[in-house]
């Protein structure tokens, strides 16, 4: 359980001011706060700087004004959720890339919430501050297709998860979707493997990867390297930067991100590397149209 300052630090972090009862409504408010104010990001694991994913480490980065991943966003949130007074499930799943076959690898945290039984409420809820560009608001765990925003969602039976459940991203998303097993996981160190392998194996997807996404109610934002890539009801429009002071105000004025751990020499390094990756990322583009 959180303390009450604690509590009060990480609702300021949301935009929010008011301790609420935990009802539907107030989950609703929260989750939309946390996926817009909290971006999914890599940065820590490609300035090769990963930190702990246990939950009081990662409500620390929260609390000093950074963020993470899902590992680190879900561990949080959960804690959150729970001092709150609702009843929070940590699951095993797995992110299904473009093109790649669906699994359950314990490579995402997935977390499923229901209210206090006083409320007699027998639904339970999908709540996932940790995928990026996914739900801006709860889906219920009831199979179903679910528009927010420009985005459609699907929900149905998984089929790689006896049991389990599949969460279908939209049709023009950057993944296809993400699968999660119904057993309820008790211990983060679970996850420890998963992490250490996108932390720190030459193989992982985000070591040269440096990435933010975040929801908002109209649509969704992304930088990747440096292509900042803004959908809404009108489509995705994408914007290269070029210079490093814009790269900069990108991440502080639309991803909120200050970059607070980092000072100017490791800032310096962050640029020099992600412009390096995104230059030959260019040259490896237009050498397969050619």
């Amino acid at each position: 359980m959180l303390t009450s300052s604690e509590v009060r630090g990480y609702l300021n972090r949301l935009g929010l001011s008011d301790i609420e009862k935990p009802t539907l409504p107030y989950l609703f408010q929260l989750h939309r706060a946390h996926v817009e104010q909290l971006s999914w990001q890599s940065i820590d694991i490609f300035a090769g700087r990963a930190v702990s994913i246990d939950p009081k480490q990662s409500l620390e980065l929260i609390l000093i004004g950074r963020s993470g991943y899902c590992f680190h966003l879900n561990g949080a949130f959960s804690l959150l959720l729970r001092t709150l007074g609702y009843d929070v499930a940590w699951h095993r799943a797995g992110v299904q890339p473009i093109g790649e076959a669906p699994r359950v690898n314990g490579f995402h945290l997935a977390l499923t919430v229901s209210l206090p039984d006083d409320q007699a409420q027998e639904t339970r809820w999908i709540i996932d501050a940790g995928l990026g560009d996914m739900p801006y608001e709860p889906l219920p765990l009831v199979h179903g297709v679910y528009d927010q925003g420009p985005y459609t969602y699907k929900l149905l039976q998984s089929e790689v998860a006896a049991g389990g459940w599949r969460l279908e991203h939209d049709p023009n998303a950057t993944f296809s979707g993400v699968d999660v097993a119904p057993e309820v996981i008790d211990d983060i160190s679970a996850f420890l493997p998963q992490h250490n392998h996108y932390s720190t194996s030459p193989e992982s997807p985000w070591v040269n990867t440096f990435l933010l996404r975040h929801r908002h109610a109209g649509g969704s934002n992304e930088l990747r390297g440096c292509v900042w890539a803004q959908r809404d009801e009108h489509g995705i429009k994408k914007t290269e930067l070029q210079t490093q002071s814009q790269w900069l105000d990108v991440l502080g004025d639309v991803f909120g991100e200050k970059l607070v751990a980092y000072d100017q020499t490791a800032r310096d390094a962050l640029w020099k590397k992600n412009v390096t990756l995104h230059e030959e990322w260019k040259r490896q583009r237009e050498a397969a149209k050619s």
